[in-house]
C-alpha cells in the first residue's frame, strides 16, 4: 500500500521554490531576475524619454511654423527660434535645427557657393539626425535580447530541474507527490520567470521601435523642410 504525502502550500511559495532548487537552477533564476529588473528600468527610462521627446517636439514645431506663417524668413526671426530652443533640448527636431542653424550661420559669414553651402547644411542635418536617432535607440537591443533569450534560459532551468527529479527518483525510488511535486514546481517555476521577463520586454521593444520610426520620419521631414527654407530665403 502506497501512502502519498500531500504537499503543503508552503512548499510552493516563491522563497521555498528558489531555495530548494539546484545550484545551477538558482544561477539561472538570478540571471533571469537581473535581466527582468534591467528591462523594467530601461522601459521606465525610455517611457520618460519618449514622452519628453514627443512633448518638446510638438512645442518646437509650433514655435518654428509660427515664425514661418508670419511672412518671409529673415535672419532675426530664425535667430529668435534658435534663442528659444534652449529649453527644448529633449526634442530631436530641435537638435537637428540647432545643427542646421549653426552650419548656416558659419557658411553665410564666409564666401561659399550656393551648392557647397547646401551640401554642407544637408550633411550637418543628416549627421545630427543620425546622432539623435542613435540615442533614442540606445538600450533597446537589450530588450530584444531579453525577449528572445529569457524563455530559453527558463526552459534550460526547467530541463535541468526535471533531470534532477529523475535523478532523485532513480536514487531513492520515492515517487510520492510530496517528494516529486516540489521539485517539478521548481523546474516549471524557472520557465515562468523566463516568460515573465520576456513578454513585457518584447512588448516594450516593439512599442519603442515604432515610436523611434515615427520620430525618424518626423526628423527626415523637418530636415527637408528646413533645407528648402534655407534655399529660398538664405542662399
Amino acid at each position: 500500500m502506497f501512502v502519498y504525502l500531500q504537499a503543503t502550500p508552503d512548499d510552493y511559495n516563491f522563497w521555498n521554490l528558489v531555495m530548494g532548487a539546484p545550484l545551477v537552477v538558482k544561477a539561472l533564476i538570478l540571471v533571469l531576475a537581473v535581466m527582468m529588473l534591467v528591462s523594467w528600468f530601461i522601459v521606465g527610462a525610455k517611457l520618460v524619454r519618449m514622452f519628453q521627446a514627443t512633448a518638446q517636439t510638438r512645442k518646437f514645431l509650433r514655435l518654428f511654423w509660427a515664425e514661418e506663417e508670419s511672412g518671409t524668413w529673415a535672419p532675426e526671426r530664425i535667430e529668435s527660434v534658435y534663442a528659444q530652443i534652449k529649453s527644448l533640448s529633449g526634442s530631436p527636431l530641435a537638435k537637428v535645427f540647432h545643427a542646421g542653424y549653426v552650419e548656416l550661420a558659419r557658411l553665410t559669414s564666409g564666401a561659399v557657393t550656393r551648392e557647397g553651402a547646401t551640401d554642407n547644411i544637408e550633411r550637418a542635418l543628416r549627421r545630427s539626425s543620425t546622432t539623435e536617432l542613435t540615442k533614442l535607440e540606445s538600450l533597446l537591443p537589450f530588450l530584444a535580447t531579453t525577449g528572445s533569450t529569457a524563455p530559453f534560459i527558463g526552459l534550460l532551468g526547467t530541463v535541468l530541474g526535471i533531470l534532477e527529479v529523475f535523478h532523485q527518483l532513480g536514487s531513492t525510488g520515492d515517487a510520492s507527490l510530496g517528494a516529486v511535486g516540489p521539485k517539478i514546481a521548481e523546474a516549471l517555476f524557472v520557465t515562468a520567470i523566463g516568460l515573465f521577463a520576456a513578454i513585457p520586454a518584447v512588448m516594450a521593444y516593439n512599442y519603442f521601435l515604432r515610436r523611434v520610426r515615427v520620430i525618424e520620419a518626423e526628423v527626415e521631414t523637418f530636415g527637408s523642410d528646413f533645407l528648402n527654407i534655407v534655399k529660398r530665403h538664405f542662399l
